[in-house]
């Protein structure tokens, strides 16, 4: 079956480093938390809010061993009058057997109050 894995998180700087490592902790905990296998993606879209823009996040992906090539992509989020700023949102597509109701969508940061009743 083929499922969604939503995860987001926001960053205090628009800075590379600071962006990279806020990605790679988010792409980190969904992989862990929902035994995510790098052959099981079909894809990986990241948005950022239109505050970042020092790096695109998906560098962080590609340093994580044995996630090469899957594909990802990086866009921009749709500016929306008084959303959540300086956020980075990570949808992956994967095949799994777990249940819709039994992945575990991941907010870290400022970003828990985007989906506050997903809480892990």
């Amino acid at each position: 079956m083929i499922r969604g894995v939503r995860g987001a998180t926001t960053v205090v700087e628009n800075n590379a480093e600071e962006i990279l490592i806020a990605t790679d902790q988010l792409i980190r905990e969904m992989i862990e938390k929902n035994t995510i296998k790098a052959s099981d993606v079909a894809q990986v879209l990241i948005s950022v809010t239109d505050d970042i823009d020092a790096v695109f996040p998906a560098a962080a992906l590609r340093k994580i061993e044995g996630w090469s090539f899957v594909p990802v992509m990086c866009m921009q989020e749709i500016p929306v009058m008084n959303s959540l700023k300086k956020c980075i949102r990570v949808m992956m597509t994967v095949n799994t057997a777990i249940d819709q109701e039994e992945i575990k969508h991941i907010y870290l940061g400022e970003a828990v109050s985007l989906r506050p009743d997903l809480k892990v």
